[in-house]
């Protein structure tokens, strides 16, 4: 059975809190704990009224807290946003406190706007550090030495595993470089996959803690009882896509089941292309979906994503998702 897991982003659906949102949050991760899913990641966005990740080492520790035994982690940390010590400090506590079940997934955009960039870090950064900050953070989860000078207390000794995300083959080229796990995020810009897929394994370099090449594919997952409910659930996604792009983000709007009416032809075809890599239906639907996307791109381990208005609904999706992950090679 290959790996399963869930990526987060806390939405907050039309009409609800952020509150509501949290909370949902933690129950679909005790909920994804009992299913089978091997971590729940959560992703930094900033200035998102339709997205409640923003402090995600605070809410990491949160469902870490109110879980028992499954990996939690960031789906991701945007590193240019930080300072590596703050990171390693934090990620370093959240080890410590929780041992063996956290992750730090790094990626390299601000997940928000410019101005909004500028308020987190004052001066903007067009990511060409990010490999530096990258191996500064690696080596503060390292043993510290005598000489040590500067170091993460706690995190320190940790070893906290490091994996990078992307949408495009730097990320793939990075990960390579550096023998780290690596996750592309084809739930939302998936252009790039099959040449970023084909970058990180042929150009790996095997690390001590990775000797071999270790590949996460992402994938919306809307599964209900019919097609045609899946179609709708999927909707709200597709309508937040659309909301972003026409740069009106916003809370996560209710299902429509009219979107392909709603939508101008452009605007369907760039949320098709972006939602693209995504398993909706009915159980056997999904099953025959995921079973093909799995067989095309030969992922080590998958992450599950979609945003689902109703919490029952959402719950029920990943459900039946994580059930069909069982039966699949």
């Amino acid at each position: 059975m290959i790996p399963y897991s869930i990526l987060d982003l806390a939405p907050v659906p039309e009409g609800h809190t952020p509150a509501d949102a949290l909370a949902n949050t933690l129950d679909l991760a005790r909920h994804a704990e009992g299913w089978g899913y091997n971590r729940y990641w959560l992703a930094e966005h900033h200035n998102m009224t339709g997205i409640a990740s923003a402090a995600t080492s605070v809410l990491i520790g949160y469902v870490a807290g109110g879980t028992s035994t499954i990996r939690v982690g960031s789906g991701g940390v945007m590193l240019p946003n930080h300072a590596p010590l703050v990171i390693a400090e934090q990620f370093g506590t959240l080890a410590t406190l929780y041992p063996d079940r956290i992750d730090l997934g790094l990626g390299r955009a601000p997940g928000t706007d410019q101005l909004t960039a500028r308020a987190l870090r004052r001066t903007l950064d067009d990511g060409s550090g990010f490999p530096q900050d990258v191996i500064e953070l690696m080596g503060y989860f390292a043993e510290a030495g005598p000489d040590t000078r500067v170091r993460a207390v706690p995190g320190a000794g940790t070893h906290v595993p490091i994996w990078i995300l992307g949408s495009s083959l730097y990320g793939a080229q990075l990960a390579a470089h550096l023998g780290l796990p690596y996750a592309f995020a084809s739930h939302f810009a998936p252009a790039a996959l099959e040449q970023a897929i084909e970058v990180y394994r042929q150009t790996y370099r095997p690390s001590d803690r990775w000797p071999e090449p270790n590949f996460m594919l992402a994938i919306n997952v809307f599964a209900a009882a019919t097609d045609d409910e899946a179609k709708v659930l999927k909707s709200s996604q597709m309508q937040g896509f659309a909301n972003l792009r026409s740069g009106r983000p916003g809370p996560l709007p209710k299902p429509n089941a009219n979107i392909d009416k709603e939508l101008d032809p452009a605007m369907l075809a760039a949320v098709g292309h972006a939602l693209s890599c995504s398993a909706t239906g009915a159980p056997e639907t999904v099953k025959r979906e995921l079973d093909a996307l799995i067989a095309r791109y030969r992922p080590d381990e998958v992450i599950l994503a979609g945003q689902i208005h109703d919490h029952t609904s959402r719950l029920r999706s990943f459900e039946i998702a994580a059930d069909i992950m069982k039966t699949l090679g």
